[in-house]
């Protein structure tokens, strides 16, 4: 048996029913923060919103990297900088012997060859998450999501194993008994700090650059996800008042069907 319902009856039904759907989507906007949750809701700043949020995602595990690339480089000149304080060392006892006795000459000698021999242990100490670039591990950095912005750092050797350092030899047969040898031992000293210096201007200039696209890339980030919210996050202040906008009419509605209703049963108090 099928159930007729008064034109007003069914006016009032239809508006109850289609605020309550406002209401539901209302709701699940304050409950989630989002005027976008599904595609359904907006397809078009839903799948912006994806892909902003998606290059966010490959930006932050490119930053990730970034960071690697300046402990390594930080690692390594932290060793420069030690190797630095070794070959000061070196140079004041290569001095010293220029007055010592040839008993003192010998014992200067042994020390500088003891100090010469961490040299090689500390650069091999240098290394970071396996790279060491002062044992000749090249580093390529990643600056965007698809690997076509890059720079690679150049790794250089510190000691060829053969009493070499940077290309000047500071180890190999220095007798601080003989002037000759002293002075050849600091002049070789001078020319080794002089090439470090070198390789670690550009270290420097490596780190400062990675900084500057590591900083480039968090304003990014921020950019693409503020860009990615704007398209998709609610405005819980318009949607509070849209809610109880609705749950008024919902009153509204009820109250009108109510009286609707009563129309209809008071035609029947006529029989």
């Amino acid at each position: 048996m099928s159930i007729t319902l008064t034109a007003g009856m069914r006016s009032n039904l239809i508006a109850l029913q289609s605020t309550n759907k406002l209401m539901e989507a209302t709701q699940t906007k304050l409950s989630t923060g989002m005027k976008v949750n599904s595609a359904l809701d907006d397809p078009v700043n839903f799948f912006k919103a994806k892909d902003h949020r998606d290059r966010a995602s490959d930006l932050s595990a490119k930053k990730d990297g970034m960071n690697e690339a300046i402990k390594t480089i930080e690692g390594g000149n932290t060793a420069v900088e030690g190797i630095y304080d070794l070959l000061d060392q070196m140079a004041s006892l290569a001095r010293a012997a220029k007055t010592a006795s040839s008993t003192n000459a010998a014992a200067l000698t042994s020390q500088y060859y003891t100090i010469a021999s961490q040299i090689g242990t500390m650069a091999q100490d240098a290394n970071y998450g396996g790279v060491n670039l002062l044992q000749g591990d090249d580093l390529t950095v990643d600056f965007n999501e698809d690997g076509t912005n890059t720079l690679t750092i150049t790794a250089f050797s510190i000691t060829d194993g053969g009493g070499r350092i940077a290309g000047a030899s500071i180890a190999t047969g220095y007798d601080f008994g003989s002037a000759t040898s002293i002075t050849s031992a600091i002049a070789e000293i001078d020319a080794a700090i002089s090439s470090l210096r070198t390789e670690s201007q550009k270290l420097a200039s490596n780190l400062s650059t990675i900084q500057i696209r590591a900083d480039f890339t968090d304003n990014m980030i921020n950019t693409l996800e503020t860009g990615a919210d704007a398209l998709t996050l609610a405005d819980m202040n318009e949607e509070g008042a849209n809610m109880l906008m609705l749950q008024t009419r919902q009153a509204l509605g009820t109250t009108s069907l109510s009286l609707s209703s009563q129309a209809a049963q008071s035609v029947l108090r006529l029989f």
